[in-house]
């Protein structure tokens, strides 16, 4: 049997040392790792293997980590991770204590800017590029690696806009593989195909227009190719695209086969690619299934219902708008900022628009919630999928400052449902007379309720809820940690002393319901799956101090930390907010 190439690749430097006859062997073992991996310990997956020989080839070619290379998202950096000294212990990726499913500063010198949202390549690596000029370093190489998704976002054309009048030493690579998590989207996925089908757009080359010295398209699976390449652009100055054509998935016929599900797919079949089974009988629902079924169901009769989101149809269940009514849902790319000042222009035309975007990724545009929905009184309903803590994808998924962030701004409507039942009754009652903004935060994830599509009711905003009664102590929760709550209560052998009240909206308060509780008890436990900071139990303790209420207070949530990767009961464990660390909470407070 031949030595593995692999196994004795510590470091870049190592890579070097090889032949450039043996890259093609190294590249089909680096992919095979992968995929053994990944198909147990599960990951992103399809984006890794599409640029496997474009990895291969960076590394052999520029010198890192003094050249510095820039990784957009990072899904595609499982396999610079291995080649930069984590192979022994890649299969801890994304597991709690274990490495990041992201490239990470604090993890490796080789990971020069941490990654996790989209499209900060360019200014990131540009931003780099220029410090080194100032410091005299002018041979210095500065690569941006960046998906055709991820470059059709407002910050990405922000940074080639300014690139083109600097002397930067900055390489963008652009990964063009015509997808992102789902099917890329836009003119500008139409203009690079044109330009991977040999219809060169050097007329009215955009990326020229911009003052970049463009080369491409090139084959981004063809090592030898992607050698030469580098070689002659590590040789020109200034500003430089290269435009690589890859196949998400490449080596697994499966993954190549269906893109979008091989994105991140779960157990599989190394061999053969075929996903495990996974038995979903008598399981509930995802939260986001209910979302996009239940509107549908709503849109079939109300004809002003139009769906948006960006770059999520999937993730989001728009998708199953999109094939009901392909008129009415929109899928606008990476462009939240669009999406949302969108979905505000719909607003005034007299549409119910519901936009459905990651609690996560509705931070990168706040300014157009501010601004262009709030400010105008506008009643755009959003859709905060994947609130609270979203497990193995960590720090910069988890959807944990919505509350914090969002309940400062005026005119703004804020409700989190405890169930799958009251999100659709949530989403009913939106499309029927709103005249106000309206946020819906819901979780990640399988519900708790099997049967979920009952009738629907309307839901009086901003009004609470006692689920049970108690004689010592109140617990007030927001959103779906109710669960956690219920099992915690009813654990202890006192539950009957403990109250429980779903608070269902954030703003504005349930005052009525707060005055109740404060005048019956004088110890309280709050419990969120936010911030603390600013969070749902801080606009409780404000109702106290300003109502002059003297009640032991007790706020359970996020504590001011990044919360890293894990799986949701382990960072809930880490958060305090799990069924122990809840009754553990209520039994210091009853002392």
């Amino acid at each position: 049997m031949a030595e593995s190439i692999l196994m004795n690749i510590d470091s870049p430097s190592d890579l070097r040392k090889l032949p450039h006859e043996k890259l093609p062997e190294l590249a089909a073992e680096l992919r095979k790792f992968i995929i053994d991996i990944v198909a147990s310990k599960e990951g992103h997956l399809g984006a890794s293997l599409g640029v496997i020989e474009l990895t291969i080839a960076l590394h052999y070619i520029f010198n890192t980590p003094e050249d510095l290379l820039v990784w957009d998202v990072g899904h595609q950096a499982y396999g610079h991770k291995i080649l930069t000294g984590r192979r022994d212990i890649f299969h801890t990726n994304r597991q709690l204590n274990g490495l990041s499913g992201f490239p990470k500063r604090e993890e490796s010198e080789f990971d020069t800017f941490g990654v996790g949202h989209s499209s900060t390549s360019i200014s990131a690596a540009l931003g780099m590029a220029l410090a080194s000029n100032l410091k005299g370093e002018f041979q210095k190489q500065h690569i941006a690696i960046i998906g055709d998704a991820s470059i059709a976002s407002g910050m990405a054309f922000e940074g080639l806009n300014h690139a083109g009048v600097t002397n930067a030493n900055l390489l963008v690579v652009l990964n063009d593989n015509a997808i992102g998590i789902d099917p890329s989207v836009g003119a500008l996925k139409q203009y690079l195909t044109r330009a991977k089908v040999g219809q060169k757009p050097s007329q009215d080359n955009i990326i020229q227009a911009l003052n970049f010295k463009y080369f491409g398209p090139v084959d981004g699976h063809d090592i030898p190719g992607l050698l030469k390449t580098f070689e002659e652009l590590k040789k020109i100055k200034g500003p430089k695209f290269l435009h690589v054509i890859t196949r998400k998935g490449k080596g697994l016929q499966k993954a190549e086969e269906d893109q979008v599900k091989y994105h991140a797919p779960g157990k599989f079949a190394p061999d053969t690619g075929e996903l495990l089974p996974y038995n979903t009988d008598g399981l509930p629902l995802k939260y986001q299934d209910v979302f996009g079924l239940t509107l549908v169901e709503l849109a079939e009769k109300n004809k002003k219902i139009i769906g948006i989101t960006p770059a999520m149809p999937t993730g989001s269940s728009l998708k199953f708008m999109m094939d009901a009514f392909p008129d009415r849902a929109f899928d606008v790319g990476i462009a939240e900022q669009h999406a949302v000042t969108l979905a505000a222009g719909m607003a005034t035309r007299g549409f119910t628009v519901f936009c459905a975007i990651y609690s996560t990724f509705l931070q990168r545009a706040y300014d157009q919630v501010i601004h262009d929905v709030a400010l105008q009184k506008l009643p755009v309903i959003f859709c905060l999928d994947r609130a609270g803590l979203v497990g193995e994808d960590g720090a910069t998924h988890h959807g944990v400052f919505d509350i914090a962030y969002l309940r400062c701004i005026p005119n703004l409507i804020i409700a989190a449902p405890s169930n799958e039942v009251e999100l659709r009754n949530l989403i009913y009652t939106a499309q029927l007379n709103l005249t106000a903004p309206l946020v819906i935060r819901y979780p990640r994830g399988r519900g708790v309720v099997l049967d979920w599509k009952q009738e629907f009711k309307a839901v009086e905003l901003g009004k609470g809820e006692k689920l049970k009664d108690g004689t010592k102590l109140a617990v007030i929760s927001i959103g779906s940690i109710c669960s956690n709550v219920n099992v915690a209560i009813e654990s202890l052998g006192f539950s009957e002393e403990i109250a429980h009240y779903d608070a269902k909206f954030v703003k504005p308060l349930d005052e009525r319901m707060l005055h109740e509780i404060f005048d019956i008890f004088d110890k309280i436990i709050t419990v969120e799956d936010g911030v603390i900071s600013g969070g749902f139990g801080t606009a409780v303790l404000e109702f106290a101090s300003i109502n002059h209420y003297h009640a032991q207070m007790k706020c359970l949530g996020i504590p001011d930390i990044f919360i890293e990767h894990g799986n949701v009961l382990e960072l809930q464990e880490i958060a305090k907010i799990d069924v122990l660390s809840i009754s553990n909470a209520i039994k210091d407070l009853l002392k």
